[in-house]
């Protein structure tokens, strides 16, 4: 079985100062370190003002960082060869490309928003899967923003680092990642209102079960267009709805949509919600049964309304039921990546087997295993 280990977050964080001075001859000022997540329930329902519940990940991004006054940024990382060269005064949509837009890209968010940043050294390492649907990318962001701005409010950052990803990256993002990766605490999950942007900690006593996270080793990639185009279903079904957005659509409203397929996006969106709202009350009431339940219902939905699932990840969801969680479904935005599963603790190993033999058979990549606890959000490491 393969497992990815989160890494000592000390350790972590010594190695990259260490390796912060042996680059550019200078000691790092901070690091700062933002976890990934893995979202409970509530897929694609952040861009329609709705309700998701996260978790944030005990694997995370480290980003060290040295100011300078010469106007020039270096971004660099440890999973990549080339290190990118700039100016502050030129960063903004469409002059970064590839991962160093997501860094760069928060550098001219802050800057946007009246953050002195007059040039500065920045080198990345983390533990948090790559392509995996567990938000590498606003992990990376958000690493950035609070070794930048390590006493600016969090809410403030996190709409720096949304600016950053949708404007410079240029890839489509709802603004739960970031919100996670900022404002979450330890044992919680967090459920997020996108309407009233409200934000509540939802205790995750999980009661003798483990979160556990597989990855399909299917690349999961925001910017091919598959999630701009489901938004842009969402945006039309609102549209015909007259509803500024589908969090004030019913279910009879959206069955009454003639489009078959934008039709079914809406209604996954409107029942994603709701399962939600359930969740969270199942889980207080520690109703695996029913927690399994909405669990199948949402992975359905996803895999037939919103088509955003794949033979991976519905293998995966399958056999971890079969071989005993309690509950399982597909995670993230979809088109790969990973699936969720709440397993008793005496049946995590055979799960994990059982997931690994299944993808064998198939002749699917050897898929990993990410063991949860619900950590802590962004800040100095």
């Amino acid at each position: 079985m393969s497992y990815v280990d989160p890494g000592d977050p000390v350790e972590l964080a010594a190695r990259l100062r260490t390796t912060f001075e042996e680059r550019y001859d200078a000691p790092a000022a901070v690091v700062g370190r933002a976890p990934g997540r893995v979202n409970l329930i509530g897929e694609h329902t952040d861009y329609n003002a709705g309700l998701v519940l996260p978790v944030a990940l005990p694997h995370a991004t480290y980003a060290a960082w040295a100011p300078r006054g010469d106007g020039r940024l270096r971004v660099a990382s440890l999973q990549q060869d080339a290190t990118w060269t700039g100016g502050v005064d030129d960063l903004g949509p469409d002059t970064v490309d590839g991962w160093a837009a997501y860094a760069a890209g928060v550098v001219w968010a802050l800057r946007e928003d009246g953050v002195e940043v007059t040039g500065g050294d920045l080198l990345v390492d983390g533990t948090v899967p790559l392509g995996a649907g567990l938000s590498s990318s606003a992990a990376l962001e958000c690493a950035v923003a609070v070794a930048l701005a390590p006493d600016a409010d969090r809410r403030r950052l996190a709409r720096a680092c949304i600016r950053a990803e949708t404007e410079v990256a240029g890839a489509p993002t709802g603004g739960m990642d970031q919100y996670v990766a900022l404002l979450a605490e330890a044992g919680h999950a967090l459920l997020i209102d996108f309407e009233s942007d409200e934000t509540t900690a939802v205790p995750l006593a999980l009661g003798g079960h483990t979160l556990l996270v597989t990855d399909t080793r299917v690349s999961h990639e925001l910017t091919d267009g598959g999630y701009g185009s489901r938004r842009a279903d969402c945006e039309e079904a609102a549209r015909l709805l007259a509803v500024p957005s589908l969090r004030r659509a019913t279910l009879d409203d959206v069955e009454g949509l003639a489009d078959d397929r934008v039709r079914r996006r809406a209604r996954h969106i409107v029942t994603e919600i709701e399962r939600v709202s359930a969740t969270v009350d199942a889980l207080a009431r520690a109703d695996w049964p029913a927690v399994g339940e909405l669990f199948a219902l949402s992975h359905a939905s996803m895999r037939d309304d919103f088509e955003i699932s794949t033979p991976e990840l519905d293998a995966a969801v399958a056999v971890a039921v079969e071989a005993g969680a309690a509950a399982a479904r597909m995670t993230g935005g979809g088109f790969g990546g990973s699936s969720v599963a709440i397993v008793p603790d005496e049946r995590v190993e055979a799960v994990m087997r059982a997931i690994d033999a299944a993808f064998v058979l198939e002749g699917f990549r050897v898929p990993s295993h990410l063991r949860v606890e619900p950590s802590a959000g962004a800040g100095p490491a």
